[in-house]
């Protein structure tokens, strides 16, 4: 819940609408839940960035957890290994403007996102 409020102030303090402040606390709020049903600890950070005058929200969220085994199967809309209807990662990937998605088998993985202002 903190992470995802902080996103929201971050993101507020930006020309985001109200509608993409929505959409970055979900997306906040998927990368957490991931983090709370796979891993054994982690952590999200937010930031601004800006780019040719533009300004958006970075948020990575990193976990210490045992890393994704089919990183494209993964990212495929309705795989979920928690018997969920699979809309995590490729819903979060959906609502953003960049997506990396790093992991690595026993080590963990590291989700980054950036959302610009429009």
């Amino acid at each position: 819940m903190r992470a995802r409020q902080v996103g929201r102030e971050v993101a507020g303090r930006l020309p985001f609408s109200q509608g993409d402040i929505t959409v970055i606390a979900s997306a906040i709020s998927e990368l957490a839940r991931n983090m709370y049903t796979y891993a054994t600890g982690g952590e999200i950070h937010v930031s601004v960035v800006e780019r040719a005058g533009h300004h958006g929200i970075r948020v990575i969220a990193r976990d210490i957890g045992p890393g994704i085994h089919d990183k494209s199967l993964a990212l495929q809309e309705g795989f979920s290994t928690a018997g969920r209807l699979g809309l995590g990662l490729p819903g979060v990937r959906r609502l953003v403007d960049q997506f990396d998605l790093r992991t690595e088998v026993g080590v963990g993985t590291e989700v980054t996102l950036v959302k610009w202002a429009r």
